[in-house]
């Protein structure tokens, strides 16, 4: 299960554990109104600190995808200039043979 599921499951458990309560609730309403208050701020806090991690997180993967890239990067460069030395060095063997050789390449 994803996160954004569980997430909107949480929500769901939360309102129906409210109602629940509500209609249950041995307490007066005053009373009841304050424990809604403090389950609410609890759930708000978790949402929050949850939210924090996933940035944290997400961050973290840009991170790693960033230094991917450069290693990727680098190692193509090199690649690159490995091949066009090749090249080079080919071209030169080609040019320092003598003309009407029939040498294969």
């Amino acid at each position: 299960m994803d996160d954004s599921k569980g997430l909107a499951y949480f929500f769901v458990g939360l309102g129906v554990g409210v109602a629940v309560g509500l209609i249950f609730a041995p307490q007066s309403g005053a009373e009841t109104r304050g424990l809604i208050k403090s389950k609410a701020n609890e759930s708000t806090d978790y949402v929050r600190r949850r939210s924090e991690e996933l940035r944290d997180q997400a961050g973290d993967y840009v991170q790693k995808g960033k230094e991917v890239v450069g290693k990727q990067r680098e190692q193509l460069s090199a690649a690159l200039d490995a091949g066009k030395q090749a090249y080079r060095e080919a071209i030169a063997q080609v040019g320092n043979r003598p003309a009407g050789g029939a040498e294969s390449l």
